[in-house]
């Protein structure tokens, strides 16, 4: 279980916290996302967290972890199981209260729409944090796609929770979407070192996982502050272990100095050079 900064899209998105589980562990487990969410948190300075929105999918959309959410004072955007409650609701929502979606550049998405459904909740949804919303997502499914248990008419529907006030339905909604930002980070980390955990030992599969991690971040914060007005500062680490990473070079002797010799359009061939200059000069 891992948990990220996002910055947003020109982000750094580098890795906060992460846990390693048993195989035999439940997608949403509380203590697993208090957990992490915690450790997480410790990485950030403290002035810092209160402006903090936590995003998850289903698996955070658990009783316990939105409590322990709210009374941190935190912002929740989680995932939404279509338990039968929620399949009630959506089935009183009359046909005016669904809005267009919007994409992520704000312009409306063809076929899918949004609409809350608080108000519509039934009494048997008990247990859940004060100020929680469920929003509703509906939009027809691709050519081929298979209809789940909790789809309707047709539809395939999602739900998501939040506790946020003052934003538009559509707004709230692009927001949460834009959790599966996440999942390029964790795409990162398999390309970086965690697609295949290389011992039998938990405990040193754990230590792996935290090297891994702080290798990312390594890269990230690499690309930010050297390449910050360079196309690499948003290539992946594939990308930049075949470009900058793997780069030949060699070590020659000329002037009476010896240097790096590097491709020229390399990125880093002229910080580079001069770095190494500047350590054969002392």
């Amino acid at each position: 279980m891992l948990a990220f900064v996002d910055h947003g899209e020109a982000g750094s998105g580098e890795t906060l916290a992460g846990l390693l589980r048993p195989g035999c562990a439940g997608s949403n487990s509380a203590a697993d996302h208090i957990s992490v969410l915690d450790a997480a948190l410790a990485q950030l300075p403290e002035h810092e967290r209160p402006a903090v929105l936590v995003r998850t999918d289903t698996g955070g959309g658990v009783k316990d972890f939105l409590r322990h959410i709210t009374e941190l004072g935190l912002h929740y955007s989680v995932g939404f199981y279509g338990m039968p409650p929620i399949v009630e609701a959506i089935s009183k929502v009359p046909r005016h209260a669904w809005r267009a979606a919007l994409d992520g550049d704000g312009t409306p998405r063809e076929g899918a729409q949004v609409a809350e459904l608080t108000a519509y909740l039934p009494e048997t949804l008990r247990g859940w944090p004060a100020g929680m919303r469920v929003i509703a997502r509906r939009e027809r499914p691709h050519p081929g796609a298979q209809l789940r248990l909790t789809d309707a008419d047709g539809w395939r529907i999602t739900c998501f929770a939040t506790n946020t006030t003052g934003w538009s339905i559509e707004d709230l909604k692009v927001r949460h979407r834009q959790r599966a930002r996440a999942e390029d980070r964790i795409r990162n980390l398999k390309d970086t070192g965690l697609r295949n955990l290389p011992f039998h030992g938990f405990d040193q599969n754990r230590i792996w996982l935290q090297i891994v991690a702080l290798a990312s971040d390594l890269l990230v914060w690499t690309q930010t502050l050297a390449f910050a007005d360079h196309p690499a500062r948003r290539w992946e680490p594939k990308r930049l272990r075949l470009r900058i990473l793997a780069v030949a070079g060699r070590i020659i002797n000329s002037g009476r100095r010896r240097r790096l010799r590097l491709p020229r359009d390399w990125p880093w061939a002229k910080l580079i050079e001069t770095g190494w200059t500047a350590i054969q000069a002392t």
